[in-house]
């Protein structure tokens, strides 16, 4: 069976619908960009009709993916690495996102418990399929409790749930190239509310939707018998930053408290290695969110308070799986227990704001 989301009512729409509203286009675009009727578009997405070859070649072309992931005809669909894994011989989970199987490295940081499905020398991934690829949301962000979010969704909901530690620019690539269901990001601050709303307009090509997990502090972790605890002093004090990546919130944070670009060197991929890297003394100090500090034991410095807003494609809203994401982070136990993190502000969680194409 074809792996792809699955209807409400049962049915499998077909790859061509599924694409085509992730690119926000309607059928008469689609027909004028592939120069078929529009009649013809309708009732391929319709499974009414079966394409000649030029059709769905000119079909492909217009919507820029391989024929046979279209045309499948009830084989399984083409599985690709979202990324490239670490070795070899890689463990991976397979998730299906807008039509397409993905198969994606075993990463532990958010994932500890789920059971891989399979194991793939290159080129040969073989799996023993013991989830159905069409049930896995697939996150992708830096939030520390992106964890509990996962596993209180797949509690509620049924769906398993991979959640990928990845910074803002990076989440924001696999969300644009249809690799992720979900992107978090946190740049809009009470100065620039809109900030998260036009990184979207700037890096997404079709309309997307904003669901507002919280407000949240960042600030400065410092080692822990540091006695600095002013901006200024830390900024004019601090020799040495563990720095998060280049296109990461907390990255250009820091390049603002500097006034300049932080030293190259060693990077750190998420809020809770930064604070690891204060508190084993390979830094004096580095940006990162205030739940990450404290569970380090770290004294925190405030900067700014931030929005994180988890994105994904308007075209995605209908889909069972993101749906059960919006429904628990509007619910009151959700919040409840993101009221209980050091940091957190869940005023606004579950506030869902549209984001037109650019």
């Amino acid at each position: 069976m074809t792996d792809r989301i699955r209807a409400p009512g049962g049915e499998t729409p077909h790859p061509i619908l599924l694409r085509r509203r992730a690119l926000g286009w309607t059928q008469d675009e689609l027909a004028s960009r592939a120069g078929v009727p529009r009649s013809t578009v309708s009732a391929i997405e319709g499974q009414r009709l079966t394409p000649s070859v030029v059709a769905a070649l000119a079909l492909a072309r217009a919507l820029r993916l391989p024929v046979e992931q279209l045309f499948a005809d009830g084989a399984a669909a083409p599985c690709s690495w979202a990324w490239a894994p670490p070795s070899a011989r890689a463990r991976f989970w397979r998730a299906e996102v807008v039509g397409r199987t993905w198969l994606y490295p075993a990463e532990l940081t958010h994932n500890p418990t789920l059971e891989h499905d399979g194991v793939a020398p290159l080129e040969q991934p073989v799996g023993r399929g013991p989830a159905d690829p069409s049930a896995t949301l697939v996150l992708a962000g830096c939030d520390p409790a992106m964890g509990l979010l996962a596993s209180c969704l797949a509690r509620v909901s049924g769906f398993r749930v991979l959640a990928f530690q990845r910074g803002g620019a990076a989440a924001l690539e696999l969300l644009a190239t249809g690799r992720v269901h979900v992107a978090a990001l946190h740049r809009s601050t009470p100065d620039d509310s809109d900030r998260n709303a036009r990184t979207i307009r700037a890096r997404m090509g079709s309309p997307c939707r904003l669901l507002r997990v919280a407000e949240w502090e960042t600030g400065i972790a410092l080692a822990k018998h540091s006695r600095r605890r002013s901006l200024e002093s830390c900024r004019r004090g601090i020799r040495s930053w563990a720095v998060r990546e280049a296109g990461s919130a907390a990255h250009e944070c820091l390049e603002e408290l500097l006034g300049r670009p932080p030293a190259k060197g060693r990077t750190w991929r998420s809020h809770a290695a930064v604070a690891e890297a204060v508190q084993q003394g390979f830094a004096e100090a580095g940006i990162c969110v205030r739940i990450s500090a404290e569970e380090a034991g770290l004294p925190f410095v405030p900067v700014r308070r931030e929005s994180l807003d988890l994105c994904f494609p308007e075209a995605l809203e209908d889909d069972p799986r993101v749906q059960a994401l919006i429904r628990l982070l509007g619910s009151r136990e959700h919040r409840d227990r993101l009221r209980d993190l050091p940091g957190y502000d869940v005023t606004h969680t579950g506030d869902l704001q549209s984001v037109g194409s650019p």
